[in-house]
C-alpha cells in the first residue's frame, strides 16, 4: 500500500496569489503524522507547503518562506503558539493564522484571537474543516481565483463545481452531503489513480478517525447510488487495494 505522502499533487488551484503564483502555507505542529496529513491536504489544493515542528523553527521558516497563511498549533515543545504568532506579526503583519488547539475553553479562544490569530479549530478536527477555514481566511485577505476554469472538475458527463459546490451527471443535479461532496472531489482530483482506504480516510475524515475503513466503504456505496445509478459506472473497486474514478473504455 502506497503512502499518501508519496502521491503527486494537482498543479491547478482554486485560490492563488494575486500574481497567479501558488498560495504558500506553513504548517506548525510537533506531531509529525498530523503535520504530514495536513500538508498533503493543503498540497491537494495546489498550494506550496512547508512544515515546522517547533516554534523557533516556525519563525525561521516563516522568514525564509514568506507564507500567506500559517496553520499553527498552540502547544509546541519550546515556545508557545501565541509567542510564535507575536514574532510572526512583527515581520509579517498580514499573514493569515489559523490556530490548532486541544483546548476548548472560552479564555483560550479569546487569548488566541486577542494575540492576533484570525481563526481557530479544536482537536480532533476534520481536514475539510481546516481547509474551509484556511480558504476563508485567504479569500478575506484578497487571494483570488486564477481562472474560472479551475473551479470545475469533469470526468465524462460528471461535473463538479468547487466554487458553488454543485454536482451534475448528464446535466442533472446530484444532491450530496458535505462529506459525500468532499469524497467525490478527492476522487475527481485524482482520476484514474487507485486511492487506498487509508488515503481517503486521511483526506476526507479527521486525522485521528481511528482507521475505520468501513466508513469509506459506506460512503462509496452512498456515492454510487447518487452518481452512478442509471449511468455507466465511474466509481470502481480495485479489490484489495482501494477505489478509482474513471470512464471504462468502450
Amino acid at each position: 500500500m502506497s503512502s499518501p505522502h508519496n502521491t503527486p499533487y494537482p498543479t491547478s488551484a482554486g485560490l492563488r496569489r494575486p500574481d497567479g503564483s501558488p498560495v504558500r502555507v506553513l504548517v506548525v505542529d510537533d506531531e509529525p503524522d498530523l503535520a504530514g496529513i495536513l500538508s498533503d491536504a493543503l498540497r491537494y489544493e495546489g498550494w506550496e507547503v512547508r512544515t515546522a515542528v517547533t516554534g523557533e523553527e516556525a519563525v525561521v521558516a516563516a522568514r525564509d518562506f514568506g507564507p500567506d497563511a500559517v496553520v499553527l498549533d498552540v502547544m509546541l515543545p519550546d515556545i508557545g503558539g501565541l509567542d510564535v504568532l507575536r514574532r510572526l506579526r512583527a515581520h509579517a503583519p498580514d499573514v493569515c493564522v489559523l490556530f490548532l488547539t486541544a483546548r476548548d475553553a472560552v479564555e483560550d479562544r479569546i487569548a488566541g484571537i486577542t494575540a492576533g490569530g484570525d481563526d481557530y479549530v479544536t482537536k480532533p478536527f476534520s481536514l475539510e474543516e481546516v481547509l474551509a477555514r484556511v480558504r476563508g481566511l485567504l479569500r478575506r485577505a484578497g487571494m483570488t481565483r486564477a481562472t474560472d476554469e479551475t473551479t470545475l472538475l469533469a470526468i465524462g458527463d460528471l461535473l463538479l463545481d468547487e466554487e458553488v459546490r454543485e454536482v451534475t451527471r448528464a446535466g442533472r443535479p446530484v444532491e450530496l452531503t458535505r462529506t459525500e461532496f468532499e469524497l467525490l472531489r478527492f476522487l475527481m482530483r485524482n482520476p484514474r489513480r487507485v486511492l487506498s482506504k487509508a488515503q481517503i480516510l486521511d483526506h476526507v475524515w479527521s486525522y485521528d478517525f481511528g482507521g475505520k475503513a468501513h466508513v469509506v466503504e459506506l460512503y462509496i456505496s452512498y456515492l454510487r447510488k447518487k452518481v452512478d445509478a442509471g449511468h455507466s459506472p465511474l466509481i470502481h473497486t480495485v479489490r484489495g487495494v482501494g477505489y478509482v474514478l474513471k470512464q471504462e473504455s468502450s
